[in-house]
């Protein structure tokens, strides 16, 4: 299953996210780092842009355009259009010379992953460009990202807080010990906050207008220095533009319940764990990595609320595709994985 080095072929590496897509090449190291959405004529399904460039369309088109996510809680939604996204992000990242040696690909996807989804990515994947293609759980990989030896005979716990997804899972020896998946993560909490806006002020905002104030005043508990954020929307009453300002306080309200749940799927996931795995986790402690990471706080809350060590990983939203290309190099972690597949 291992690559060999005289495939003329280039290795790469592609973390397919909800919100972001990022494709690494082996030697090169991360050389896409691009929103996942693409942008299509309604009427003709053309695809007219494709990552940063679609993002800046989010709700600024016109009636004959939409700007799209094609993959959503961590799996595809649209396979056409994830195909076409997948072909141009890889044409960016190896350019004419992918058209002549295609490359050998190793795609992340969540541990809950069905078949039908696993045949979906597998597909997309191939007919995007792909000489071959491997799967690997994405909290695996976020475990190798995040520096973790997954080849002792030692538990280590991970909490992958992507865009669609949180993973928490234990791993050892090379493989997923116990895992929980929770299609519920960075884009809900941007649902959450606009749902509170909308309840509170009779507000409509929009889902990018949602994600920056989460960036700017997202937290899990009080933080020195908390202020506010001037939100523009549209009255839900008038239909008119209106401005408000909505507090750090108010935005850790509307996101608590997502906190919560996060935190209960850590803990049916301990529960689930053997116990000699337990007491490793119990001394190493967990690690959190992904954009969810870096909601302020987080780490503190959880731990007070699990009693267990809680630290972030250093680059927490590289983990994954990082940690993807550290197994691409090691056919022990290949192999042990259920889910990876090579065609």
């Amino acid at each position: 299953m291992k690559f060999k080095s005289f495939d003329f072929g280039k290795e790469v590496c592609i973390d397919l996210g909800t919100a972001n897509t990022l494709v690494h090449i082996k030697g090169k190291g991360i050389v896409v780092r691009e929103p996942s959405v693409v942008a299509i004529d309604k009427y003709n399904k053309k695809v007219l842009a494709v990552g940063n460039e679609a993002d800046e369309m989010m709700g600024r088109t016109p009636e004959n355009i939409l700007a799209i996510r094609p993959v959503r809680d961590g799996v595809i939604a649209d396979f056409e259009i994830t195909e076409a996204m997948m072909k141009r992000l890889l044409y960016r990242a190896l350019g004419k010379r992918g058209s002549f040696f295609k490359p050998n690909v190793t795609v992340c996807v969540p541990a809950g992953i069905t078949d039908v989804e696993k045949r979906a990515v597998l597909q997309a994947t191939m007919l995007a460009g792909a000489k071959s293609v491997i799967l690997l759980e994405e909290p695996m990989a976020a475990a190798i990202g995040a520096g973790l030896d997954v080849l002792k005979p030692q538990g280590s716990m991970i909490c992958d807080i992507g865009g669609g997804t949180c993973e928490a899972a234990i791993v050892s020896l090379g493989g997923v010990v116990a895992a929980k998946s929770m299609r519920m993560a960075g884009c809900a909490l941007d649902a959450a906050i606009t749902q509170y806006v909308k309840r509170k002020y009779n507000l409509t905002i929009g889902d990018k207008t949602a994600e920056e104030i989460k960036i700017e005043l997202g937290s899990a508990m009080p933080y020195s220095n908390e202020g506010f954020y001037e939100v523009r929307g549209r009255d839900v009453v008038t239909g008119l533009p209106k401005n408000i300002k909505i507090s750090s306080m108010e935005v850790r309200e509307a996101i608590s319940d997502n906190i919560i749940s996060l935190i209960e799927e850590i803990r049916d996931t301990l529960e689930i764990t053997p116990a000699e795995l337990t007491a490793d986790i119990l001394e190493n402690g967990i690690v959190l990595t992904g954009g969810g990471a870096l909601i302020r706080g987080l780490d503190k809350v959880i731990e007070n609320a699990i009693g267990v060590p809680v630290k972030i990983a250093e680059n927490p939203l590289d983990c994954v595709v990082m940690g993807a290309a550290g197994a691409m190099d090691n056919e022990d972690i290949l192999m042990r994985s259920p889910i990876a597949r090579s065609r």
